[in-house]
């Protein structure tokens, strides 16, 4: 159940919003090659977002269930693989956090 959102200031260029947007497909089937997921199970979303100056200028929050599998040097792994793809396309500062969700309380409805 990866759930990604991949935050972009709305000051870059035009160029690096269609690049990231490109982007959506791949890291999606890379979440379901390092996660081990179904294609149906991941959620991506480009948000447009006002940040500060002194932020990176892309922020990706990934939130996933845990799993035995999925050790602290893999998510690690994983966050530093989407930061190259991202940041090669971007071409600008990405910040990629990994969040595992607590399946004892989530709920999700679709």
């Amino acid at each position: 159940m990866p759930n990604m959102k991949i935050h972009v200031d709305r000051s870059l260029p035009e160029q690096v919003h269609v690049n990231v947007e490109a982007m959506v497909v791949p890291l999606r089937m890379l979440l379901c090659e390092r996660l081990a997921v179904d294609i149906n199970a991941c959620q991506l979303a480009v948000l447009q977002v006002y940040g500060m100056a002194d932020q990176p200028a892309i922020n990706i929050e990934l939130s996933i269930l845990p799993n035995a599998g999925r050790t602290r040097e893999i998510l690690l792994a994983l966050a530093k693989e989407i930061q190259h793809v991202v940041a090669a396309a971007a071409t600008t500062g990405v910040a990629v956090r990994i969040s595992q969700l607590d399946p004892a309380t989530y709920i999700a409805v679709k």
